[in-house]
């Protein structure tokens, strides 16, 4: 049986909440789960407690083999459980091929017209 650590939603509509839980990583999302680990509020500021663990609980868990998910490993990064490495992904800020093609086409438009503007006003004036 895989065992993670996740987060499990709870709240009304547009005001999220979530429980992070131990659970099978075949249980649904929101479904059975083994223990509460904790709670995390997005709505209260950063600076809050937005996150609140039971460290011995996640400690343990950890040591028997649960995967943390990639949100639950940064709060226990943050709250130095856990050790992250950090994702590194170096074409995450360049544009897609059609965004280029769009950009080279308009770079094309710009050039003429500049060269359109410029041609008139050389001609000499009879």
């Amino acid at each position: 049986m895989a065992i993670k650590i996740r987060l499990a939603r709870a709240g009304a509509k547009k005001r999220p909440y979530y429980k992070i839980v131990v659970a099978d990583s075949k249980s649904p999302r929101d479904g059975r789960f083994i223990e509460k680990l904790g709670t995390y509020n997005p709505l209260l500021p950063k600076d809050g407690e937005r996150v609140k663990l039971v460290t011995e609980r996640v400690q343990y868990w950890l040591g028997h083999g649960a995967e943390p998910t990639d949100r639950v490993a940064r709060f226990l990064d943050a709250a130095g459980m856990l050790k992250r490495t950090p994702r590194n992904n170096p074409k995450k800020g360049e544009p897609g091929a059609k965004a280029k093609e769009r950009a080279e086409a308009n770079a094309a438009k710009a050039a003429a017209a500049a060269e359109a503007a410029a041609a008139p006003a050389e001609a000499p004036a009879e």
